[in-house]
């Protein structure tokens, strides 16, 4: 019992199949390696007979609610595993400040419940009793860095006050949820009820943890983070390990160059390389081996195209698109400061498409058609020497840039830089966070492509 590197998985395997289980387990670190893990250990119980499964949002699924399942009996024959994915029960000062901006963006949805519930995990987060009036305003600049972890918000907050009034003495400390699901799991619960638990990150230092350390099985599938040698190490021993698992599996090999190169296009991106790996191996058919070649023809670069991707979205004003593009753009560990610095260096090469086209000489036609452009305007740009350094693309390129750029009011593509820098200046400053001033800056510059001109509409960020 107690704790097991993923590597270590066999013998919690062994113990259940020789009817020996615990009732209690505990994946935390990489999401999809977790979800592997947890995957495993369900089956090695479904092997052993009937059962079944109910998977659980650990967003929404509070600690009395788990308790009370975890007391139920099944009419059905077997085990009952409650597999709870990103269960917060575990929750650490680190991820604070997430914690804070789903409270303040529900907030600003007028999702009261949710952000109540935020605010409340964000309270025990900090071992804050939500007593009188003002909860959070009470505390002070320097409190709250060390009881929540991250920045004070700098921002009125009579409302988050105002949602956890009046949560205090509600119940008896004994009935606390938390406390009363460690009670449980010393004490024990219904034989045939299996918990199994996934989360990103946990604080080993909090009661529940220790009590679960002892009474159940906890698998550690953490990977490190950052760019240092050693963390690309790491990653890069992982999503080897994953890669030739997953080709293992389809009868395919492949070669340490192509591996290498796969890494590079893919990124720390494990679900990303399993479904890259599988591609490649339907790609090669019948031969055994992946080679260098192969990988350069189906694995595009992954990070460079979803840059591309979100660049297109929002010059077609696809707002959805642009959101679903930035999404795997955070998940592939592309930095927001990143983004900002390849839409702004996209928005700028427009602008200048666009102030050249209102030049008088050489003259801009609209739907001019490409071999007048390649073989007329061009050369005669050139030749004027106007933004020589940024005419040096190829011709095609160059024409889809300016066919592009005639579309947007040099107006528009001038507020479009002011909000990309309202945005860098949010980034850097800290406060809220980059997912919500990303999004928002989307919001702002699709609702700008899609304003009729001179409209006077507000479209700046909100501040």
């Amino acid at each position: 019992m107690g704790m097991h590197k993923r590597t270590e998985l066999e013998g919690l395997l062994a113990a259940i199949a020789r009817g020996a289980p615990k009732q209690i387990y505990l994946c935390y670190g990489e999401r999809f390696l977790c979800r592997q893990v947890l995957q495993r250990i369900e089956q090695a119980f479904l092997d052993t007979g009937a059962g079944s499964v109910h998977i659980l949002d650990g967003s929404v699924e509070d600690g009395a609610r788990l308790h009370s399942r975890l007391l139920s009996f099944s009419l059905l024959p077997g085990f009952q595993l409650f597999r709870v994915v990103d269960t917060p029960l575990f929750q650490s000062k680190k991820i604070g400040a997430q914690i804070w901006d789903k409270a303040l963006l529900a907030h600003q949805e007028d999702k009261g419940q949710a952000a109540r519930r935020h605010l409340l995990n964000l309270l025990q987060l900090g071992s804050v009793e939500p007593d009188g009036e003002t909860a959070f305003s009470d505390i002070s600049a320097d409190q709250w860095r060390s009881r929540f972890g991250f920045t004070h918000p700098g921002l009125e907050l009579s409302w988050a006050d105002k949602l956890v009034s009046g949560a205090s003495g509600t119940a008896a400390p004994s009935d606390d949820p938390l406390d009363r699901l460690v009670t449980l799991f010393e004490q024990g619960f219904v034989k045939t009820n299996i918990l199994l638990l996934s989360a990103e990150h946990v604080d080993k230092r909090k009661k529940i943890f220790q009590t679960l350390k002892k009474h159940g099985e906890i698998v550690d599938c953490s990977i490190a983070e950052g760019m240092s040698r050693a963390a690309l190490g790491q990653q890069k021993e992982v999503l080897g390990e994953m890669v030739r698992k997953t080709l293992k599996a389809m009868d395919k090999a492949i070669e340490p160059d192509a591996l290498e190169l796969l890494f590079e296009r893919v990124g720390f991106y494990p679900v990303g390389v399993v479904m890259e790996a599988e591609k490649l191996a339907l790609y090669v058919d019948e031969r055994p081996r992946i080679t260098k070649d192969d990988v350069t023809v189906m694995v595009g670069r992954t990070r460079e195209d979803a840059i591309f991707e979100l660049t297109e979205a929002l010059d077609g004003g696809n707002l959805a698109q642009a959101m679903t593009v930035l999404d795997h753009l955070f998940s592939d560990g592309v930095h927001s400061l990143a983004v900002i610095a390849s839409l702004r260096n996209h928005q700028r090469r427009l602008l200048i498409f666009r102030a050249i086209q209102d030049l008088e000489t050489p003259p801009w036609r609209q739907r001019m058609s490409s071999n007048e452009f390649q073989n007329v305007y061009l050369p005669a740009l050139k030749d004027a020497e106007v933004w020589p350094d940024l005419l040096k693309a190829h011709p095609y390129a160059l024409y889809m840039g300016f066919s592009k750029a005639a579309q947007h009011p040099l107006a528009s593509l001038k507020k479009s830089l002011s909000l990309l820098l309202e945005a860098e200046f949010k980034l850097k400053g800290g406060v809220v966070s980059p997912r919500i001033v990303l999004e928002e800056l989307l919001l702002s510059l699709t609702a700008l492509r899609q304003a009729p001109a001179g409209s006077g509409r507000n479209l700046g960020m909100n501040n």
